[in-house]
Protein backbone atom coordinates (compact mmCIF):
# COMPACT_ATOMS: atom_id res chain seq x y z
CA UNK A 1 0.00 0.00 0.00
CA UNK A 2 2.78 2.13 0.76
CA UNK A 3 3.93 2.29 -2.60
CA UNK A 4 0.60 2.93 -4.31
CA UNK A 5 0.24 6.06 -2.05
CA UNK A 6 4.24 6.91 -3.08
CA UNK A 7 3.00 6.62 -6.42
CA UNK A 8 0.16 8.79 -6.11
CA UNK A 9 1.96 11.53 -4.82
CA UNK A 10 4.68 11.74 -7.27
CA UNK A 11 1.55 11.60 -10.02
CA UNK A 12 -0.01 14.49 -8.17
CA UNK A 13 3.42 16.41 -7.60
CA UNK A 14 4.23 15.72 -11.34
CA UNK A 15 0.70 17.08 -12.08
CA UNK A 16 -0.14 20.15 -9.78
CA UNK A 17 1.23 22.64 -11.60
CA UNK A 18 -1.23 21.58 -14.57
CA UNK A 19 -4.15 21.60 -12.44
CA UNK A 20 -3.29 24.84 -10.51
CA UNK A 21 -3.17 26.59 -13.60
CA UNK A 22 -6.34 24.85 -15.04
CA UNK A 23 -8.39 26.24 -11.82
CA UNK A 24 -6.99 29.31 -12.48
CA UNK A 25 -7.76 29.91 -16.07
CA UNK A 26 -11.16 28.02 -15.84
CA UNK A 27 -12.09 30.26 -12.77
CA UNK A 28 -11.94 33.60 -14.63
CA UNK A 29 -14.50 31.93 -17.32
CA UNK A 30 -16.67 31.00 -15.02
CA UNK A 31 -16.56 34.13 -13.22
CA UNK A 32 -16.07 36.30 -16.25
CA UNK A 33 -18.63 34.73 -18.25
CA UNK A 34 -21.07 32.96 -16.07
CA UNK A 35 -21.49 34.19 -12.68
CA UNK A 36 -21.64 37.53 -13.35
CA UNK A 37 -23.86 38.06 -16.26
CA UNK A 38 -26.24 35.68 -13.97
CA UNK A 39 -25.74 37.58 -10.76
CA UNK A 40 -26.98 41.29 -13.42
CA UNK A 41 -29.68 39.31 -14.81
CA UNK A 42 -31.38 37.64 -12.07
CA UNK A 43 -30.64 39.53 -8.65
CA UNK A 44 -33.56 41.94 -9.03
CA UNK A 45 -32.01 44.96 -9.43
CA UNK A 46 -28.35 46.34 -10.96
CA UNK A 47 -27.48 47.51 -7.60
CA UNK A 48 -27.95 44.23 -6.02
CA UNK A 49 -25.71 42.68 -8.41
CA UNK A 50 -23.13 45.84 -7.93
CA UNK A 51 -23.38 44.74 -4.01
CA UNK A 52 -22.72 40.69 -5.16
CA UNK A 53 -19.87 40.67 -7.86
CA UNK A 54 -17.45 42.00 -5.78
CA UNK A 55 -17.50 39.13 -3.42
CA UNK A 56 -17.06 37.36 -6.46
CA UNK A 57 -14.44 38.80 -7.72
CA UNK A 58 -12.50 38.90 -4.34
CA UNK A 59 -12.96 35.33 -4.15
CA UNK A 60 -11.28 34.70 -7.54
CA UNK A 61 -8.42 37.13 -6.51
CA UNK A 62 -7.61 34.92 -3.61
CA UNK A 63 -8.29 31.63 -5.91
CA UNK A 64 -5.61 32.98 -8.57
CA UNK A 65 -3.29 34.47 -5.63
CA UNK A 66 -3.33 30.21 -4.86
CA UNK A 67 -2.95 29.34 -7.98
CA UNK A 68 -0.14 31.38 -8.85
CA UNK A 69 1.38 30.54 -5.46
CA UNK A 70 1.35 26.63 -6.33
CA UNK A 71 2.62 27.38 -9.60
CA UNK A 72 5.65 29.53 -8.08
CA UNK A 73 6.60 27.01 -5.67
CA UNK A 74 6.24 23.80 -7.63
CA UNK A 75 6.92 24.70 -11.59
CA UNK A 76 8.61 22.41 -13.24
CA UNK A 77 12.38 22.65 -14.11
CA UNK A 78 12.98 23.90 -17.68
CA UNK A 79 15.64 25.35 -19.68
CA UNK A 80 15.89 28.90 -18.05
CA UNK A 81 14.22 30.97 -21.08
CA UNK A 82 10.86 29.01 -20.97
CA UNK A 83 11.26 28.79 -17.01
CA UNK A 84 11.48 32.34 -16.73
CA UNK A 85 8.32 32.94 -19.33
CA UNK A 86 6.38 30.73 -16.95
CA UNK A 87 7.38 32.65 -14.24
CA UNK A 88 7.04 35.78 -15.30
CA UNK A 89 3.71 35.66 -16.73
CA UNK A 90 2.26 34.30 -13.55
CA UNK A 91 3.47 36.86 -11.69
CA UNK A 92 2.11 39.15 -14.19
CA UNK A 93 -1.33 37.50 -13.50
CA UNK A 94 -0.81 37.79 -9.78
CA UNK A 95 -0.41 41.40 -10.06
CA UNK A 96 -3.02 41.76 -12.57
CA UNK A 97 -5.06 40.28 -10.01
CA UNK A 98 -4.50 42.09 -7.31
CA UNK A 99 -4.87 45.34 -9.28
CA UNK A 100 -8.34 44.67 -10.39
CA UNK A 101 -8.77 43.79 -6.63
CA UNK A 102 -7.23 46.82 -4.65
CA UNK A 103 -7.25 49.38 -7.34
CA UNK A 104 -10.06 49.22 -9.61
CA UNK A 105 -12.79 47.34 -7.59
CA UNK A 106 -12.96 49.95 -4.82
CA UNK A 107 -13.52 52.78 -7.36
CA UNK A 108 -16.28 51.02 -9.06
CA UNK A 109 -17.52 49.94 -5.67
CA UNK A 110 -17.23 54.20 -5.25
CA UNK A 111 -19.08 55.17 -8.16
CA UNK A 112 -15.43 56.83 -8.46
CA UNK A 113 -15.25 57.97 -12.53
CA UNK A 114 -17.47 54.57 -13.33
CA UNK A 115 -17.32 54.08 -17.64
CA UNK A 116 -12.99 54.43 -16.66
CA UNK A 117 -12.61 52.16 -13.73
CA UNK A 118 -15.15 49.21 -15.32
CA UNK A 119 -13.17 49.02 -18.21
CA UNK A 120 -9.50 49.67 -16.09
CA UNK A 121 -11.33 46.71 -14.09
CA UNK A 122 -12.20 44.97 -17.22
CA UNK A 123 -8.74 45.45 -18.91
CA UNK A 124 -7.04 43.89 -16.37
CA UNK A 125 -9.20 40.70 -15.89
CA UNK A 126 -9.10 39.90 -19.14
CA UNK A 127 -5.03 40.60 -18.84
CA UNK A 128 -4.99 38.34 -15.77
CA UNK A 129 -6.92 35.26 -17.91
CA UNK A 130 -4.69 35.70 -20.34
CA UNK A 131 -1.70 35.32 -18.37
CA UNK A 132 -3.56 31.93 -17.15
CA UNK A 133 -4.69 31.02 -20.80
CA UNK A 134 -0.66 31.23 -21.94
CA UNK A 135 0.44 29.31 -18.57
CA UNK A 136 -2.22 26.68 -18.96
CA UNK A 137 -1.16 26.52 -22.79
CA UNK A 138 2.33 26.09 -22.28
CA UNK A 139 2.09 23.84 -19.29
CA UNK A 140 -0.68 21.41 -21.37
CA UNK A 141 1.75 21.21 -24.36
CA UNK A 142 4.44 18.90 -22.66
Amino acid sequence: MPSVLSAFASALSARLPLMAAALWWSSGICLGFVAVPLVFQHAGSVALAARITPHLFAAQTWLALGCGAVLLLTRPREPQRQDTALISLTALGMLLALLVQHVAAPRIAARINLPLWHTAGTLLYAGQWLCATVVLWRLARR
